[in-house]
């Protein structure tokens, strides 16, 4: 009886139409395009414009899109997961909601938070399911509205962030592709350095914590970065060194797109080559939990069935971490 591995089936991913590029920014904040790009490789993001639009609309028009590429009956799917630091709501679950808008009647769903690791992290779970031999077909999203937690006062993170989502298939496969290995790693170290302080059970919310902008996003961006760029360059050394894999056996780094110092200090420590490197970030910024599955998405066509995959990702509270991913079709 062959081994059943958990591999990538679709791709989908969607970004809104509205861009606020570096020049826009500098009549916000006291910033430049030049500034901007040199120490985070961003040219544009994208926000989510419309009342009443929040990550569900974004999740769902990803989804969409997958089932545009593939097809497949939503009402095969098995299980919803989305990642996400922007639910629709503080306690209805926005995966839910995305699983009965989609057609996924037979789903059960839930959303899994661990920042700009939700992904990464969602990917394991997906995974793990898959193995198990209990269900077949199970979406994974990665969706944040970031534009709804950041201040556009705040130059430290109102020039990073922006909206998008990105969905993916996971399903059984025989032939030893999909999921080979996994490092993932979290330390509370990192929760001062990058959270919303109020909207919590610790905070709850209050004119005062809204007067005194406690519901936006803080971050200390120097020390964020120092983390980042450590953890992210060890994990994916680490899974390479483990599962024997050279420079040259890596076909494509897919790394979380939150700065691109940190994804090139990502590549030379792996020492892969810059042309097999992903890199969306001067189109959308920091998506969040979206990073990763809009890559997939972007450079679905570069694929090739067997191809070796690394991702990585960093996120607050910290979270951290690598896959090794054999590409399925």
């Amino acid at each position: 009886m062959s081994t059943i591995t958990a591999a990538i089936t679709a791709v989908g991913g969607y970004v809104p139409d509205f861009v606020l590029s570096n020049q826009v920014l500098e009549t916000l904040v006291d910033t430049n395009d030049e500034w901007i790009t040199s120490r985070t490789g961003i040219k544009e993001r994208r926000l989510l414009k419309g009342e009443g639009l929040g990550t569900s609309y974004l999740a769902i028009k990803a989804a969409e899109d997958l089932f545009s590429r593939k097809s497949i009956n939503p009402a095969e799917i098995d299980m919803v997961i989305v990642a996400t630091t922007t639910p629709d709501m503080p306690v209805a679950s926005t995966a839910v909601y995305v699983a009965s808008q989609i057609g996924a009647v037979n789903a059960f769903a839930y959303d899994l938070q661990a920042a700009c690791s939700g992904f990464l992290f969602g990917m394991s779970t997906a995974a793990a399911y898959i193995q198990s031999g209990r269900y077949k077909k199970i979406l994974l999203i990665g969706a944040d509205k970031m534009s709804s937690i950041i201040d556009y006062t705040d130059r430290a993170t109102c020039i990073i962030f922006g909206d998008g989502a990105g969905a993916v298939l996971f399903e059984p496969n025989e032939e030893g592709l999909g999921l080979q290995d996994e490092f993932l790693r979290s330390d509370g170290v990192g929760r001062e350095f990058l959270k919303i302080d109020a909207g919590g059970s610790i905070l709850p919310a209050s004119k005062e914590t809204v007067e005194n902008r406690q519901h936006y996003v803080f971050q200390d961006g120097k020390t964020v970065f120092k983390y980042a760029v450590s953890g992210m360059a060890d994990v994916s050394e680490k899974i390479m060194e483990r599962n024997g894999l050279s420079k040259d056996d890596v076909d494509f780094l897919v790394a979380h797109q939150a700065n691109k110092r940190i994804i090139d200090a990502t590549a030379s420590r792996m020492g892969v080559d810059e042309s097999k490197v992903l890199v969306n970030i001067h189109r959308y910024g920091n998506t969040t939990s979206g990073t990763l599955p809009l890559l997939l998405s972007d450079f679905e066509d570069k694929f090739k069935k067997g191809d070796n995959l690394i991702f990585a990702a960093f996120g607050g509270g910290f979270t951290w971490g690598s896959i090794y991913l054999k590409w399925a079709y």
